[in-house]
């Protein structure tokens, strides 16, 4: 398993390791001795799965507060995706800063998204599918997000002048500016 840590502390690139032959390949997408032996102690208790059958979905930014705040594994089960994490940990040194991997099926990497972390991504073919384990449980009550253009963010999508799909929830979220953080920088 290869472990690289992004220019978010905190948030990592996790590429397990592949072992193929004909008829195709096995990986461990998670094994919780194998990342307790690097430093993460994770108790995942929720798996999701999601479609997005067009090019250009874009899902988040999206959080859960606390009490019911969220780490998140994320890797791309079919297709491909540009997975973000942006820092929204008031106090932190990277507060507003982001970081974007390509996950596809062929790749087979994840990333660790934390708490404090707003997470989103956007397809990059169709029928992509994204599968991500949660280390709490739903809590709608606890559900936010922040828009996925907001301007003092700039993610660069990838997407030029393209159209995006989103749901009604992501066109309407606020900006970072107007959004009161749950998020305290602990250091």
């Amino acid at each position: 398993m290869e472990v690289q840590q992004t220019d978010l502390p905190g948030v990592l690139l996790i590429t397990p390791a592949r072992f193929g032959d004909h008829r195709g390949f096995f990986s461990e997408s998670w094994n919780r001795k194998s990342m307790a032996e690097i430093g993460l102690e994770i108790d995942f208790v929720q798996d999701n799965h999601s479609l997005s059958k067009e090019v250009g979905t874009i899902r988040g930014l999206h959080f859960q507060s606390p009490p019911h705040a969220q780490d998140k594994l994320v890797r791309c089960g079919k297709g491909r995706l540009f997975d973000v994490a942006v820092d929204i940990r008031k106090g932190s040194p990277t507060f507003g800063q982001w970081v974007g991997y390509e996950l596809s099926f062929e790749n087979g990497r994840q990333l660790l998204v934390p708490a404090g972390f707003l997470h989103g991504f956007v397809t990059r073919e169709p029928d992509t599918e994204i599968v991500y384990k949660c280390s709490d449980y739903y809590a709608p009550e606890c559900d936010g997000g922040v828009r996925y253009d907001d301007p003092d963010i700039g993610i660069d999508w990838g997407m030029g002048d393209a159209e995006v799909v989103l749901s009604q929830k992501d066109e309407t979220a606020p900006l970072l500016k107007d959004f009161d953080s749950p998020f305290i920088y602990e250091g």
